[in-house]
């Protein structure tokens, strides 16, 4: 990238601008970066400024101690890297008392120098001179003076650098199960790894978190180690300079250091990267999962009845209008134990009538494909298309003081059919109301870095949310809180306004709203729609900064701004260099020009109806060969599950999906496609299903 985009992108972040309002709308400052490559600035932005705050912390706790030198300064101030930083904070870090404390106490410091600088052979006559009351012989004396040079080693920059680097190449990871835990029938899902060993920097990520997860849970111990002998054989190269006594003791240190205080300290920091690295692998999966997800093709504006499917509690109904309001909810038994098939198909068929029902969604919970089987084999007079729904989250949701507030009369099991019912209608409003770690897309999602994961998850949220564009008049709070500038409580704001002064009739009045300054005005208002406003404009993404741009345009063509809205002939007879200005170039009057052609256009595709296996209801239906339509409900980097239809997702392995080499499963699939697998095995006590996309 180039320094002044980057230096640019820095500025606008340090204004609060946010990533989608500088990637939209910032363009000319930027060099036209994407969302993806503003975000990494972001990153590294957020390390430096980490850097910079430690430095300036080691700095005071240094000076305080007075052991701050220029030179010591210089290193730190130059320092670029966190890792190098601490080692260089190290020998005044304030930690516990040592075996070397102890023995500088004890006068063995200048001994200890003496044996470092191997001048003498006779070590033990030397010793013999600083013994006193705490030190009783000279086999005492030495024994403190390697504790100093242990630590002496220990702390040396260039031996820490050079072990560390054999740690990051040369490491194995091991895994061995705790005898105890060997018969525990809880356990057996780690069996893998009850006696596992491999390279660390060839671990890949879902392994190390599920083996992190069993050493949590106490039924693994994991060790990484190197060969001792070449990281010994660096430390005698670099202090041993001669051959005799002394060096004979720095050999006996050498040995000491690497096994009492470098390998415990660099393994686990080699497994510490190991596990970062794994992290971010796992959240970039997680994210672009989500991504999918609530980008998911929305049925529309469409009067919806959902069914949350169930058997001995029945199945709970509700008919929505096509704003997703409430509009009536009742409960049917028609599966077992009650097994009132036939009163369940007269009321539903009563209310399909009464509310004018377009389409049916159905929770694919418990009893989801009876219940599916149940609709499909009744008669319309209508047009009612049925959708099976994923319903992970959605008890989340009906729980949660946001449920509550939303339908204070109604109790988790209504709550939850509503969810379903609008989950059809538009994903994305309903999903942004549930903690994105309960959408059920990720893998070790409560394994990784919480912190990481909720920063990613919230990018991509706020993502999402702008690039579709949100009708700030039938917004929920949740839905406003993701808009660039915005946050909850100017979402609340917007909520209570809206309340008391009836629909925004224009992006202008969105000023009136308290609290609601220029700067949030000029992060959000862009993404924020006015569905049949005055202007055309407010129903577009085309930024208000812009609006005298269209209108210069109109009035250059002789028409009004209207005539402007779809006539893709008249836009194209519009030259952009003429509209160029300091701050306004070719890559923003583009786009201007692109949503003038549709504006307001829903990037989302169009949901399409999806009907499993008729023939297969559990586990037990199925048989090695079958060939059944499944929709893919999870990816990772090793392979992607897919519904067929009953409680166990199965797993398409990546040398599965394609008949040719796959290095990148996110070039060849995607979440919610619908697809056609092959079954490769069937585990029925260890639930789990091995299916092929190559055949």
């Amino acid at each position: 990238m180039p320094q002044r985009s980057i230096e640019n992108t820095v500025q606008l972040l340090n204004d609060d601008c946010t990533i989608p309002f500088i990637s939209r709308y910032r363009k000319e400052l930027t060099g036209n970066l994407d969302e993806v490559q503003i975000a990494d600035i972001q990153k590294y932005k957020k390390l430096f400024d980490d850097l910079e705050a430690r430095k300036i912390s080691i700095l005071k706790s240094m000076e305080e101690q007075q052991v701050l030198t220029d030179e010591l300064q210089q290193k730190i101030t130059n320092c670029d890297n966190l890792t190098d930083l601490e080692d260089i904070y190290l020998p005044y870090k304030k930690k516990r008392k040592t075996k070397a404390d102890t023995a500088r106490e004890n006068g063995l410091e200048p001994l200890a120098k003496i044996i470092m600088a191997q001048n003498t052979n006779d070590i033990e006559f030397v010793a013999s001179k600083y013994l006193n009351d705490k030190v009783a012989n000279e086999d005492e004396a030495l024994e403190g003076a390697r504790h100093i040079i242990a630590e002496w080693i220990n702390e040396h920059l260039g031996v820490r650098n050079r072990l560390r680097n054999l740690f990051a190449r040369k490491s194995t990871i091991t895994s061995k199960v705790i005898k105890a835990k060997l018969s525990d029938e809880s356990a057996q899902k780690y069996a893998d790894y009850f006696d596992w060993s491999e390279a660390l920097h060839r671990c890949p990520s879902h392994r190390l978190l599920a083996m992190l997860r069993a050493a949590q849970e106490k039924i693994v111990k994991i060790d990484i180690t190197i060969e001792s002998e070449e990281a010994i054989q660096y430390i005698h190269e670099k202090f041993i300079k001669a051959n005799n006594e002394c060096s004979n003791q720095i050999k006996m240190t050498a040995d000491d250091a690497f096994k009492r205080l470098l390998a415990p300290a660099l393994s686990n920091e080699a497994l510490n990267n190991a596990k970062e690295k794994a992290d971010e692998t796992a959240i970039k999966v997680f994210a672009n999962n989500l991504r999918q997800l609530l980008l998911s093709p929305p049925l529309g504006e469409k009067t919806i009845l959902a069914i949350d499917p169930g058997f001995r509690s029945g199945c709970k109904v509700v008919c929505l209008n096509r704003q997703g309001d409430l509009l009536h909810n009742e409960t049917i038994y028609p599966h077992p134990p009650q097994n009132e098939s036939a009163m369940a198909m007269k009321k539903i068929n009563s209310l399909v009538e009464a509310y004018k029902i377009e389409a049916i969604a159905i929770g694919n919970g418990t009893a989801s494909r009876e219940t599916e089987q149940l609709i499909k084999r009744m008669r319309f007079t209508t047009d009612v298309q049925v959708f099976v729904v994923n319903e992970a989250g959605a008890s989340v949701y009906s729980a949660s003081k946001m449920a509550r507030d939303e339908f204070p009369n109604y109790d988790v099991t209504v709550r939850g059919s509503v969810s379903i019912g609008r989950r059809l209608a538009d994903p994305l409003a309903e999903l942004v109301k549930i903690d994105p770690k309960s959408i059920g897309v990720g893998q070790y999602q409560h394994d990784v870095n919480q912190t990481k994961l909720q920063d990613e998850l919230d990018l991509v949220l706020m993502s999402c949310v702008n690039a579709v564009g949100v009708n700030i008049n039938t917004a929920s709070k949740p839905l406003l809180s993701s808009v660039s500038g915005i946050g909850e409580k100017l979402a609340s704001t917007i909520i209570e306004y809206r309340s008391e002064n009836g629909a925004f009739k224009s992006r202008n009045e969105i000023k009136k709203v308290k609290r609601l300054g220029e700067k949030a005005f000029e992060q959000g208002a862009a993404f924020l729609r006015i569905v049949g406003a005055e202007n055309p404009l407010d129903n577009s993404a085309v930024h208000p900064e812009s609006y005298g741009i269209v209108a210069k345009m109109a009035k250059d063509l002789k028409v009004k701004v209207a005539d402007l809205i779809g006539n893709k002939e008249l836009l194209s007879t519009i030259q952009l260099k003429n509209y160029c200005t300091d701050s306004v170039g070719i890559p923003t009057l583009t786009d201007i020009i692109k949503e003038l052609e549709k504006p307001g256009l829903d990037p989302r595709k169009k949901t399409k109806i999806f009907e499993f296996d008729p023939t297969i209801s559990t586990i037990k239906d199925l048989k090695i060969g079958q060939i059944l339509p499944g929709i893919i409900n999870n990816i990772t980097n090793f392979g992607c599950f897919v519904d067929i239809g009953i409680k166990e997702s199965g797993l398409v392995h990546i040398s599965q999906v394609s008949n040719q080499f796959v290095s990148d499963i996110n070039q060849v699939v995607q979440l919610q496609q619908h697809v056609r697998v092959k079954i490769l095995e069937v585990d029925i006590d260890r639930k789990r299903i091995q299916l092929s996309m190559s055949f």
